[in-house]
């Protein structure tokens, strides 16, 4: 008895707390606060936190901060960046800036639907990027990386016996991060199946989906990247009014500073740190002949995109980025190939009602249209804002989408456009 009174005292307060912490973490949190100044860094800061939680983003839209979903691009940060546009002249909108490197159309429609409720008649920015639809299609280690179980649980919850809910469970399946819990493993070969989840799975994803998002809600705002402080300097070297002349001044001044010690027109920084500061150039000559973007699992991977915003009668820009044309002249990449690409992905926005598109594909020859070999900056920016911008700040017409489960076939996935 004695030993027993011992072993309670010793392991006793242990139990309890951890017991204690568990409850706490299985009770629903409400009413948590998070202040303005946090969203606002939170929205730049491309933080994996952010995009694979759900408490910033939710609280950032409700505030009128429009979602800016892309990849790499979205951290090319200089003076005509969309967030230092939008926080330089009070537009109206701020940005929520939502992806990063890897990221692509499979992780974007786990992160829209669980926005859902948030996005349900906004406005989105959806920046595409053709060099995604490669034979392979979403890297796995990519995937993973902005892969949110949170997200999987919400969907699972929600998920239906649908063409594209089954696809999307397959799609899931194929990943290593899809498989690491058991429950969600299970749960998604049921709706890959067409099999309804039981109640009991039901409750039990529900119950792990509270306990995200209270670690979500306590954790989102931990080491964020101060990116907000890199806008507003930025910002200071903008013009006082919102004036596209003036704009493209600054525009210019800024690449011809940044881009005076390399041929390709790219930012020098880039050229020094990627390219070796030309040492690696040998060995990239020619080295995209064979590149093919017209053939991907990423068409059917972004039609489950556009099911997922039609189904919320989003209104959204898409714009087409423009590819370095002086790289492309370097490495060899077939033109006749990039054009096939992206009619290929017009045909499937259009053909389907989404009919804002900013395709910027052929201005890869402009003058400072690119920050380095694929990534849209100066000039670029300025060019995509006069697109964006009054699809912003105008109303716009309700969209009229007609969505066809075609695009998510094999087919269409190995289908030429030309």
């Amino acid at each position: 008895m004695k030993a027993g009174k011992q072993l309670w005292r010793t392991f006793g307060p242990v139990l309890v707390a951890v017991l204690a912490a568990l409850a706490l973490f299985a009770t629903p949190w409400r009413g948590l606060k998070i202040s303005s100044q946090t969203v606002k860094e939170a929205a730049v800061s491309l933080s994996n936190n952010v995009y694979r939680g759900e408490k910033i983003k939710d609280v950032a839209v409700k505030d009128n901060y429009v979602p800016f979903i892309g990849s790499s691009e979205l951290s090319r940060m200089d003076a005509l960046h969309p967030s230092v546009l939008a926080a330089k002249y009070q537009r109206g909108y701020q940005t929520l800036l939502l992806g990063g490197p890897g990221s692509q159309s499979l992780n974007h429609y786990f992160t829209i639907q669980e926005m859902r409720t948030q996005l349900r008649n906004k406005k989105i920015v959806y920046v595409i990027s053709p060099q995604w639809f490669t034979p392979q299609g979403q890297r796995a280690d990519a995937f993973g990386y902005y892969y949110s179980a949170l997200q999987a649980a919400d969907w699972l919850l929600q998920a239906k016996n649908t063409k594209a809910d089954r696809y999307a469970a397959k799609r899931l399946l194929t990943m290593p991060s899809g498989t690491s819990s058991l429950l969600i493993e299970t749960a998604t070969k049921k709706i890959a199946a067409g099999r309804p989840l039981l109640m009991v799975e039901k409750l039990m994803l529900t119950q792990k989906q509270i306990i995200l998002k209270n670690e979500d809600a306590l954790f989102s705002t931990i080491d964020l990247d101060n990116n907000w402080q890199h806008i507003q300097n930025e910002a200071k070297k903008l013009p006082a009014t919102d004036n596209n002349k003036l704009l493209d001044q600054v525009a210019t001044t800024q690449a011809r500073q940044e881009t005076k010690d390399n041929q390709f027109d790219i930012k020098d920084s880039f050229f020094k740190k990627e390219l070796r500061g030309g040492r690696r150039l040998p060995r990239l000559k020619d080295s995209q002949t064979r590149f093919d973007y017209r053939r991907s699992p990423e068409y059917a991977d972004f039609q489950l995109v556009l099911q997922q915003l039609a189904a919320l009668n989003c209104q959204v820009e898409f714009v087409l980025p423009p590819i370095n044309q002086r790289w492309v002249d370097y490495t060899g990449l077939n033109m006749t190939m990039w054009r096939q690409t992206t009619k290929k992905i017009k045909q499937q926005l259009t053909s389907q009602g989404f009919t804002n598109i900013d395709d910027l594909s052929e201005d890869g020859n402009q003058s400072y249209y690119m920050e380095d070999t694929i990534h849209i900056g100066w000039r670029g920016w300025l060019r995509m804002d006069q697109s964006v911008k009054p699809f912003l700040t105008k109303q716009q017409a309700q969209p009229d989408y007609q969505i066809n489960d075609y695009y998510l076939s094999q087919a269409w996935q190995q289908k030429i456009v030309k």
